[in-house]
């Protein structure tokens, strides 16, 4: 089965053509500037599809090119936030999508484009079946011990505020290529994944379902992240406010401006990597203090997990920063954590082992593909006529 896999950001579509039972990706891209065309394209400015109709138009013809007369059978949504509602997987109709939509408020800067994505699909190819597939989904599983918040019943039963957590496609699909990896049953598998990405999470994992994650109710809980804050004191918002700070300038620090940003200056862990080993002092502390959070994460989900039966770096950072992941692993000798110097320098696309025999706790490499995931998942739906 071929399936479109698309990713609708509120101006962007991340878009790929894969081959599910081959697993090769045929087709992929990304249009940007949706909406944010001048009308004219004058002065050198670059004119962006005016919606997400037009960028589909764009993608169509892209596709068409690379197929060669090959149809796709499918398309699989990346949807954030599926609520309480959606705890996996589902075939689109209109009702869906209108479910969807009324979740925007949990997630307004990602729900919003994945419905503009779902409409503008229907309206091109209306008998094309779609799949929305939930970055919550995964964390279902959570007790409600670990979902709860501390706070007046009310806001959770009349404002669904509690812990959802995010990156659950890729934690679910890093969980069993982990569990593949070291020849455990995935329902026997306990684990802590960290996926570190200008987006961080880590979550554990036991008996192959996640029962504790870092983000919460939104994704600005948990790690420190490229530009979004992580676990703070909530009465530094109450005092800000009460100094003259609105929401909006409150959600613009917390989200775009702190983080790696706020400590270093810079949101990209590369540079901040570099910067550091010249000498620079933020820079420093600011891997000081990201990997010191990631560390007692780990920690305290080793204990929720029982003992975990692996530790796994993935994403971007997680899959090609050596210098971050040693930063961490340094701060787990309490754990029997050691890694091997010289594996944890190797580059590559495949899951691997960077702990040395000594190692109490395997520590993993495992690229995450949240695209592969998606277009599973949406053909297996398919299959299934759920």
């Amino acid at each position: 089965m071929l399936v479109l896999v698309i990713n609708s950001g509120s101006s962007s579509l991340k878009y790929q053509v894969r081959d599910v039972e081959a697993g090769s990706v045929l087709a992929e891209g990304l249009i940007e500037k949706i909406g944010m065309g001048n009308g004219g394209g004058g002065d050198g400015e670059i004119e962006g599809p005016r919606d997400h109709a037009e960028a589909l138009e764009l993608v169509d013809a892209a596709i068409h090119e690379a197929l060669g007369g090959q149809v796709f059978h499918a398309v699989g949504h990346r949807v954030v936030h599926g609520g309480e509602r959606f705890a996996e997987p589902v075939l689109v109709d209109s009702e869906i999508t209108r479910a969807i939509e009324r979740l925007n408020p949990l997630a307004p800067l990602h729900n919003p484009a994945a419905v503009l994505g779902l409409r503008a699909i229907a309206q091109k190819w209306p008998e094309l079946p779609q799949v929305a597939v939930f970055d919550t989904a995964f964390h279902r599983t959570l007790p409600e011990h670990a979902w709860r918040y501390a706070v007046p019943d009310e806001l959770y039963t009349n404002h669904g505020i509690r812990r959802y957590g995010f990156h659950g496609t890729s934690h679910d699909y890093v969980s069993r290529q982990a569990a593949a990896l070291l020849d455990v049953p995935v329902e026997e598998f306990d684990a802590v994944i960290a996926h570190l990405g200008n987006g961080a999470s880590v979550t554990a994992i036991r008996a192959g379902q996640s029962i504790d994650t870092s983000m919460g109710f939104t994704p600005l809980e948990g790690l420190v992240m490229g530009t979004r804050s992580g676990d703070l004191d909530p009465s530094i918002l109450v005092f800000l406010a009460r100094a003259g700070w609105s929401p909006e300038d409150l959600d613009t620090m917390l989200n775009r401006q702190s983080g790696l940003k706020g400590l270093a200056g810079n949101n990209d862990m590369r540079s901040v990597v570099e910067a550091a080993e010249a000498g620079d002092a933020k820079a420093a502390m600011a891997l000081a203090v990201a990997s010191y959070r990631l560390a007692k994460y780990i920690g305290g989900y080793h204990v929720a997990v029982g003992g975990a039966k692996a530790l796994v770096f993935t994403a971007g950072i997680g899959e090609n920063s050596h210098q971050f992941r040693a930063l961490v692993a340094d701060r787990l000798g309490a754990l029997g954590v050691e890694l091997d110097s010289v594996l944890n320098l190797e580059r590559s696309r495949d899951p691997r082992v960077i702990s040395t025999p000594r190692s109490a706790i395997p520590v993993l490499v495992v690229p995450t593909d949240e695209e592969r995931a998606i277009a599973e998942a949406t053909a297996a739906v398919v299959n299934s006529g759920r």
